[in-house]
Parts: C-alpha cells; sequence; structure tokens
C-alpha cells in the first residue's frame, strides 16, 4: 500500500503509518497512491482522481466531506471516509471560547489594555448563566458544546431535523430556536439543505442582540447579511472559525463588519486532535481490505 499524506496531520502519523506500506507526502506520488489522507484545504474532485488510477481510499481527517466528491469516488470503487469523532472536544472548546470571550468583552478589554487605555467602567459585561444556548445541528460536536454550556448554567435548545432525541438538548424547530436563543452555536455539515441557512429572513425572525457563532461551515450563512445584521445592531456579534474559502476572500463583508471575532479555522487543530485523528486513521487502515 502507498500512503499518501496531503495536507497537516500529526508529525508523528508517518511513522505510525509505516507498517502499513510506504508513506509519503510528496504530492508528485499520487499515481502512486493507493491511500490518500487529506483534511480541509485538499479538494478531492474529478481532477485530483483523474490523476489517481491506483487509489483505493480516501481518508478525510475530520468532520466534514464536503471538499471530498462522495459520488465520484463510489463511482470509481473508492472508499471515503472520514474521522467524525476525534475533532469533537477540540471544535466543541473553540465554540466556547468564543462564546465565553464574545459577551465577557475579553477582546476588547485585551485590545484596549494593550493600547494604554483602561476601560473599566466603559466595557459592560453580560453572563451566559441563564441564557438559552440554541444549537443549530446536534450531533456529536454540538453535544459537546450542549454539556459545557449546561455547567454554565445555561438552557439548550437545539434544531436537528435528523434527530427525534438528544442526551443533553431540548429539541425544536428552527424558528423557535431564532425566537429563543440568546446565544445560536452553528454545527452544520454544507450541503444543499444546509447553504446559506442563516440569512436575512432567518435573522430577521432572531432575538435582537443575538450572539451568532460558527465553527461549522462557512458558506452555511450569507456573509452579506449577517454583515448587514451586525451593522443595524439586530446582531450584537459574530464570532467564527470558518469561511467560504481558506483564507476568506479580500472583499468578504465580515472583514470589516463590526463586532466579527474571527480566527482562521483553528477549531480542530489542536495538538490532543490531531493525535486523536491519527487514531483514527490507523483504525481505518486495520479495517481496510483494498
Amino acid at each position: 500500500m502507498h500512503i499518501l499524506i496531503a495536507d497537516a496531520f500529526d508529525a508523528k502519523l508517518p511513522e505510525r503509518l509505516k507498517p502499513f506500506g510506504e508513506v509519503s507526502s510528496d504530492l508528485a506520488t499520487l499515481s502512486q497512491a493507493t491511500a490518500l489522507l487529506v483534511r480541509s484545504k485538499t479538494k478531492v474532485d474529478a481532477d485530483l482522481l483523474a490523476k489517481a488510477p491506483n487509489l483505493k481510499l480516501v481518508i478525510r481527517g475530520g468532520v466534514g466531506m464536503d471538499n471530498v466528491d462522495k459520488k465520484l469516488c463510489a463511482d470509481k470503487g473508492i472508499k471515503a471516509v472520514n474521522t467524525p469523532r476525534a475533532s469533537s472536544v477540540a471544535v466543541a472548546e473553540m465554540a466556547m471560547a468564543f462564546m465565553v470571550a464574545i459577551p465577557a468583552r475579553l477582546i476588547e478589554a485585551h485590545m484596549s489594555m494593550k493600547e494604554g487605555k483602561f476601560l473599566k467602567s466603559e466595557l459592560k459585561r453580560t453572563e451566559l448563566f441563564k441564557k438559552t444556548l440554541g444549537l443549530i445541528g446536534a450531533g456529536n460536536i454540538a453535544t459537546e458544546v450542549a454539556k459545557r454550556a449546561q455547567a454554565f448554567g445555561m438552557e439548550v435548545i437545539a434544531y436537528d431535523p435528523y434527530l427525534k432525541e438528544h442526551p443533553v438538548a431540548k429539541l425544536v424547530g428552527l424558528d423557535e430556536l431564532a425566537a429563543k436563543a440568546d446565544v445560536i452555536s452553528m454545527h452544520l455539515p454544507l450541503t444543499d439543505e444546509t447553504r446559506d441557512m442563516v440569512n436575512a429572513a432567518f435573522l430577521a425572525k432572531a432575538k435582537d442582540g443575538l450572539i451568532l457563532v460558527n465553527t461549522g461551515r462557512g458558506k452555511c450563512i450569507v456573509d452579506a447579511d449577517v454583515a448587514a445584521a451586525l451593522a443595524s445592531g439586530k446582531l450584537r456579534a459574530y464570532g467564527t472559525d470558518v469561511w467560504v474559502s481558506d483564507p476568506p476572500p479580500a472583499d468578504c463583508p465580515l472583514l470589516t463588519a463590526p463586532n466579527v471575532f474571527m480566527a482562521p479555522h483553528l477549531g480542530a487543530s489542536s495538538k490532543e486532535n490531531l493525535g486523536r485523528i491519527g487514531d483514527e486513521v490507523i483504525l481505518i487502515l486495520q479495517d481496510f481490505k483494498a
């Protein structure tokens, strides 16, 4: 087996994979690859697959599979899988970091202190305690967020049309979630159903002063609509780790909108998570039969 590691994984992973065959990170060996390991950067599309005649397995290290053409892989007899459980804690902690930092005014406080300002009376905080968190998407990551939110004393509701019950959150309709939530955290894959889900019509139904957090997929919101809601004050703040592309285009309206708190897609990049992804990759390879 020739294993090609196309994106950034744990530094120890190549050595751990040697019992399965030859391991390379040289994209020039794509034509020889039996197994291809990607994260979010490499696009497994028709162009790539045309250059990989020996490919039998694609492993996406992470949750979302929108950078992998699963149908085309299936048509070519290539097994395409992800590592859905590995990233749950890392991304949940990123979502919680936004949820804690934004109402605590932590980023503004830090930046103002660096500028020599002491805004003790100017920066007014609010708490998460007794606020309502609405989760859009209630899978593995959202469940970890829900557990942590409950520890802060939040009521947790969730919208997920594919679930009939949830171990932590109360399931509600999307309109009810919009009307009740003080904070919304998005945990959606990118599909035809979820693309542009949070748009002007959705935001019109939300509470004034809503805090919106997105650690799922950037294309699940309409950037211009979120920017407009921030400018009008409908949205209190938007915390995001995900974008329409990595990096976002220079003209992305969120880059200049007020009260946007940003990270460069770091949610699944913790040292511990990269190790867990490696563990799942090894289990997949152990079970794989070419």
